[in-house]
């Protein structure tokens, strides 16, 4: 048994320690925008109990565990929108809370080139602890939320905030931002014409990524299973690394954002 996870497999003894934050955070919960923020890769603390998962700091600085410059650009967008932001505190080392927990990905024993020795051979009652501690109230706490709106009938656009290296297995990426969906094109595609009119920039059609059921895990199960209108925000990480670039980001995204909800289709 790994010895980075024998703690979890006694049903007795608990993942997170009573002084260690709650899985995720909650920004502006009264927010009055239409538009409903989350951001699954926003942290990358790992619990106390499972050391550094048998990795150096240079490691877990990298995208392989968190989405880098996410979290500050989902604050932001927050301020700049009034709207609601939920945000995951722990890495996705951890436990990635975009990936079905039937996911082989869900607890990665590799990410790009990395070896995660702390996720090897991981008895399932460690695996569960994680599930239970951090994975589900994050997405319980989005379901309360969501549950909340619509009985106050309050329109929702659900907005997921990610980012992506410039660069991945030694392949630059030429888009500066990519809109990802799913079924559901409606405000993926409004969002696509609008900023490709602009001429401006390098916008992805389910680029650097593509949306499935296999593979993710919020868009599918809190906008399409709602019926919501909703995206997936992948922005490029040089853009965004610093608190200016996310700023900035922020408020073009914003205003990319109240243009489409302006149209009405969405409402």
């Amino acid at each position: 048994m790994n010895r980075l996870n024998d703690h979890a497999a006694s049903t007795n003894e608990r993942l997170l320690a009573a002084d260690e934050p709650p899985p995720f955070r909650i920004e502006r919960e009264g927010g009055a925008s239409p538009f409903f923020l989350i951001c699954d890769h926003a942290g990358r603390r790992i619990p106390r109990a499972l050391g550094a998962l048998g990795l150096p700091e240079s490691e877990l600085s990298r995208h392989i565990a968190w989405d880098i410059g996410a979290s500050g650009l989902a604050s932001h967008l927050s301020a700049r929108l009034d709207a609601t932001l939920i945000a995951q505190t722990y890495s996705r080392l951890v436990i990635d809370c975009n990936r079905p927990l039937t996911s082989p990905t869900s607890i990665a024993t590799r990410s790009e080139r990395t070896d995660i020795p702390g996720n090897r051979d991981i008895p399932a009652l460690a695996a569960s602890a994680r599930a239970r501690e951090i994975f589900a109230p994050y997405h319980a706490r989005i379901a309360a939320e969501l549950d909340k709106r619509r009985a106050l009938a309050r329109p929702t656009l659900l907005i997921s905030v990610h980012s992506f290296t410039p660069v991945f297995h030694d392949a630059a990426r030429p888009w500066h931002l990519g809109m990802l969906y799913h079924r559901d094109t409606r405000v993926a595609h409004a969002l696509l014409a609008l900023i490709r009119a602009q001429g401006q920039w390098v916008v992805g059609d389910n680029e650097p990524y593509a949306i499935s059921d296999g593979s993710d895990y919020a868009i599918p199960v809190h906008g399409e299973q709602r019926g919501l209108p909703h995206v997936e925000l992948e922005v490029r990480q040089d853009l965004i690394a610093d608190e200016s670039g996310q700023v900035e980001w922020a408020q073009r995204i914003a205003g990319w954002l109240e243009r489409v909800q302006e149209s009405e289709r969405f409402a």
